[in-house]
């Protein structure tokens, strides 16, 4: 798990570097301007982290699969080498998609200038301003990836489905604690992960706004990196009796 996490902080840090630095360059020097180059690269490393993230929670639910309902296998099926090719399987998938997508997208023609109503590259923000005949490839990609996407969220389902009947028949009521308790740090962060993505990407037009596209953007690609570690290092007693701490004594302030 620990080998996992250490994959997942990388995949979080890229995410945020990706985007927040350049917004915030942006912000300082009040300019909206990027690159060509600089578009594609951004919008390149984005897909590329965020797939990493996404295959990488995946594994972790295969891992506590396999930790919680096959123990006795579990050095077995996840020792070093088996998680060492699976991590590798999750960036190099993660590489592929994200440079077929980029090299997709920006073979496009823009046909309707080169204004993107967001504050990082992505790709329905450029399928809006190229021609309309000729994206039909890349939202090929996006049918194939929406697949993967889906695929990889059925599995983490029935994964936790089998989890949670393993832990109901835990006899003592200490074991079925200290089972949710490594389930429910990866399933926070799964959950926020996805469901910001979904609604960002499958909101009704109807209630579609500039502004609204953007907070949404913020929600799926900065916001769960940035509180992945700390729900993670929620785990940590330490941690949790000084952020406890902080807490009482801010409240007691008020």
């Amino acid at each position: 798990m620990f080998f996992f996490l250490l994959n997942l902080a990388l995949a979080d840090l890229g995410c945020i570097c990706t985007t927040v630095p350049k917004a915030m360059h942006n912000s300082l020097w009040d300019t909206r301007t990027i690159s060509y180059t600089g578009c594609a690269a951004q919008l390149f490393l984005l897909i590329f982290f965020l797939g990493s993230e996404l295959s990488l929670l995946t594994i972790m639910c295969y891992d506590r699969y396999v930790s919680i309902c096959k123990p006795l296998h579990y050095g077995t099926l996840l020792g070093s080498r088996a998680c060492a090719h699976m991590a590798a399987a999750a960036w190099a998938s993660a590489f592929l998609n994200a440079l077929m997508h980029t090299a997709n997208t920006f073979s496009l023609p823009l046909c309707h200038g080169n204004a993107l109503g967001q504050f990082f590259c992505e790709i329905p923000q450029i399928l809006k301003i190229s021609c309309a005949k000729s994206y039909l490839r890349e939202l090929q990609l996006l049918a194939v990836s929406a697949c993967l996407f889906f695929g990889c969220f059925m599995f983490i389902v029935l994964s936790y489905v089998h989890i949670f009947r393993a832990v109901l028949r835990i006899p003592s009521e200490q074991g079925r604690h200290k089972a949710f308790s490594t389930c429910l740090p990866h399933l926070a962060v799964v959950s926020l992960f996805i469901t910001t993505a979904v609604f960002s990407h499958l909101k009704p037009p109807s209630i579609s706004s500039p502004s609204l596209d953007v907070t949404l953007s913020v929600l799926y690609s900065v916001v769960p990196p940035a509180l992945n570690p700390l729900i993670y290092s929620l785990r940590n007693q330490e941690l949790k009796a000084a952020v406890w701490k902080l807490m009482t004594g801010w409240f007691q302030k008020q």
